[in-house]
């Protein structure tokens, strides 16, 4: 089975309207390395807890040359953000072999928990940065810093809080099969062919944005 994390740049374009192309190009930057580490945190996880397959495969690295697709990483998110499309963007998935893990269920939950936790880090570290240089940056007339910062927090918990829904293959659906009884977790599981199906039907109902938004504003209101 794989790790699978997804991008949602479908809301994106909601609270950062209005990008000129080097704002876009910043957040374009800023998603591929905060996936990057997203899929690296799977990886490093995955081997922590006795499956090396991805480290052997390379994916424990933060290099975006091995964790970027084509199409979910780049093609999509670039789309979406410059046209407000509702496309959901991915990474290329971690692979994770269930039987080097030591406590197979409990251990792939925690493995796909590492992605969005290491997106909560990052958003952490990048907002106490914002507050330390972002009167100074403004004092002396520069905003790009300030403005990249933010972009790097807001992405950030947005890449979090998506992943954390529980909808298969989302991180946050591998965390809800790790945590229910064997017969809860297979029905779980049944869904994850169907499972973008689903959150696009989720998306494009409200109900996805309903639930996130106000995640999303908790968590930046504590950060920022």
């Amino acid at each position: 089975m794989s790790v699978a994390s997804a991008a949602s740049v479908a809301y994106t374009h909601r609270f950062l309207a209005g990008l000129d192309f080097s704002e876009i190009f910043v957040l374009m930057a800023v998603l591929v390395g905060s996936l990057s580490v997203h899929e690296a945190a799977h990886a490093w996880a995955a081997n922590r807890l006795g499956d090396p397959t991805a480290r052997l495969l390379g994916r424990l690295s933060l290099n975006p040359a091995v964790h970027v697709d084509l199409i979910g990483t780049l093609i999509f998110p670039l789309v979406a953000i410059t046209t407000g499309l509702p496309l959901i963007g991915w990474a290329k998935p971690v692979p994770v072999d269930f039987r080097h893990l030591r406590h197979p269920r409990r251990d792939f939950a925690m493995v796909a928990a590492a992605g969005p936790a290491s997106n909560v880090l990052m958003a952490i570290a990048g907002a106490v940065v914002f507050m330390a240089v972002v009167d100074v940056a403004t004092l002396r007339g520069g905003e790009l810093m300030p403005s990249a910062l933010l972009q790097f927090v807001m992405l950030n918990v947005l890449l979090a809080v998506f992943n954390m829904i529980p909808v298969p293959p989302l991180d946050g659906g591998n965390v809800l099969m790790g945590l229910l009884p064997a017969a809860g977790a297979d029905l779980v599981d049944r869904v994850r062919p169907f499972g973008f199906l689903l959150l696009y039907g989720l998306m494009l109902s409200g109900v996805l944005s309903a639930v996130m938004r106000p995640v999303q504003r908790f968590v930046l209101g504590w950060l920022l």
